[in-house]
């Protein structure tokens, strides 16, 4: 066969994924999003996503102890055991999944910042629909086909990837561990990466070696192949060498196999700390669409939801000890996130089903750690249909990316994720400490609740801009109550709840740096 006709259908100029330590790592070139980390703002930061595939449970792992008699009487067959509940440094209200010690203990030392309800308006329980929409930033009614922040390259870098790498960006933008690629990470073009796709090829890549092909005409081929894409690829020079320079120093790592987020960590860890200049790493954990058998019928702390939030914990600990070994932890910062969270009822299957908002963590040296938000509400009477709706928007999560960790202007972040979006101070240059959660937003509640066919509405802020939502059961947005600039001081205004059925809303008060959701139940 002709050798170039034998590359050009059997290499390609696609990604191909080099395996480190059995994990296949993507290296992206030609996407605007993982060129803009690399090329815009601060260019020493590095941002590690972790994605928890199949929808968390935000509820059986950050747990509002104060909704507790409320939780108990929606999932009682899953509910943690009060008494085991690992409780939070300064919080007496919120705790955390008893296998999540390694984070908790994270928190106390102010490496961990916990945003409670993290969703967006009208939410899709579609796993793929839900996924796209947090990695293109979209609204829950748009298709966009770019990611979030290749809006931005799209006008910066015209005829972007010729030219790349060079000398002064000679390292891949973003690396993917694991076999797929993330939409996040695509862009229009194929992109560029470089494969060793044997389990020990990771040790035979750093070594320049090749496994051995026959001694045939087919087996020369093979052996050119092999050599060839390892050889042409753009990046794998640098790659290498990254591999070659850095030895992880922390122990704490799981034994290789069982924690299949801490092999990842591992390796993002190593090429950091060889200097690698990519600036945005993703790695992944699934199984956690539990809709059967999340927990074991009398050990609720136990069973499935439980292996995999200590998996979380116990590689998200480990890779922070050996940043913080490797002294790098001040240029890294981590963030989990899942397409959505679970409904506030339990299932008869020691399950949850398909839900909507959830909290994430955010991770690292930089982090200013402490709970973002309040607790969520848990109506007294739940069906199997409520959600929780979202405290913040995902989308705020990355204007606060952008806008503090990357250093973007407030131009472009708007540009970039289409809509203006309040940042959270989560990221600190400087110090840790707790976000104050009554900043701005002094008050807020309804009389009566029960209601039937009104109710009065009443809050207190200083002064600034807010916008006061009303959502139903099921985190659908249902309108805008009111909006605009306040002056300091308190408010109320009578909602006509005539034309809504009976069952439990929810209305938001959002102000220019917090928000606040309550429950409204309208019974008659």
């Amino acid at each position: 066969m002709d050798r170039r006709k034998f590359l050009k259908k059997g290499v390609g100029a696609g990604i191909l994924p080099v395996v480190m330590n059995g994990f296949s790592l993507n290296a992206f070139a030609e996407n605007p999003l993982v060129q803009f980390l690399g090329k815009a703002g601060n260019s020493d930061r590095v941002l590690v996503l972790i994605q928890l595939n199949g929808g968390n449970d935000g509820l059986n792992t950050v747990i509002p102890l104060d909704q507790y008699s409320n939780l108990s009487a929606a999932r009682s067959n899953i509910l943690i055991q009060e008494n085991k509940v690992l409780k939070l440094n300064g919080s007496t209200q919120t705790g955390l999944h008893p296998m999540m010690s390694e984070l908790r203990n994270l928190y106390d030392e102010g490496k961990i910042g916990i945003i409670q309800s993290v969703g967006y308006p009208n939410p899709d329980f579609s796993h793929f629909r839900a996924t796209d929409i947090w990695l293109t930033a979209s609204d829950s009614n748009q298709n966009i086909e770019t990611g979030w922040m290749g809006r931005y390259l799209d006008t910066k870098y015209p005829n972007f990837p010729t030219n790349y790498p060079n000398t002064e960006f000679p390292d891949p933008p973003s690396i993917q561990i694991g076999p797929m690629v993330s939409p996040a990470l695509q862009g229009l073009n194929a992109s560029l990466g470089m494969s060793i796709t044997d389990p020990t090829s990771f040790y035979q890549f750093v070594s320049g070696t090749v496994d051995p092909a026959p001694n045939t005409p087919a087996g020369h081929e093979l052996t050119f192949v092999r050599l060839v894409a390892q050889q042409t690829q753009q990046y794998s020079g640098s790659i290498k060498s990254a591999a070659e320079k850095a030895k992880n120093l922390s122990t704490l790592y799981p034994t290789s196999g069982q924690n299949s987020l801490a092999d990842q960590l591992k390796i993002v860890a190593q090429l950091i700390a060889g200097g690698l200049k990519t600036r945005v790493y993703m790695v992944s954990l699934g199984g956690f669409d539990t809709h059967s058998a999340q927990s074991v019928n009398g050990a609720s702390d136990t069973g499935t939801h439980a292996v995999l939030l200590q998996k979380v914990s116990q590689a998200i600990n480990a890779f922070q000890d050996d940043i913080q070994k490797l002294n790098i932890a001040d240029k890294v910062l981590g963030m989990t996130f899942s397409e959505f969270g679970r409904r506030i009822k339990s299932n008869a299957s020691l399950g949850t089903d398909h839900g909507a908002a959830a909290p994430l963590f955010m991770f690292g040296n930089k982090v200013k750690g402490g709970l973002y938000g309040t607790n969520p509400n848990i109506p007294a009477n739940v069906g199997t249909g409520d959600n929780l709706p979202m405290q913040f928007d995902f989308r705020q999560v990355y204007a606060s990316i952008l806008k503090d960790w990357f250093e973007v202007s407030e131009n472009e972040m708007n540009s970039i994720l289409m809509k203006s979006f309040n940042s959270i101070p989560v990221i600190n240059n400087t110090t840790t400490g707790i976000l104050n959660n009554n900043k701005d937003l002094l008050g807020l509640d309804n009389y009566p609740n029960p209601a039937n066919d009104y109710t009065v509405i009443r809050y207190e802020i200083k002064s600034g801009e807010i916008t006061i939502s009303l959502f139903d059961h099921s985190g659908k947005e249902i309108g805008i109550l009111d909006e605009g600039f306040k002056s300091a001081g308190s408010y109320e205004f009578r909602l006509d709840t005539t034309g809504l059925s009976e069952g439990n809303y929810y209305y938001q008060l959002r102000t220019n740096s917090n928000s606040q959701t309550k429950v409204l139940l309208i019974q008659r």
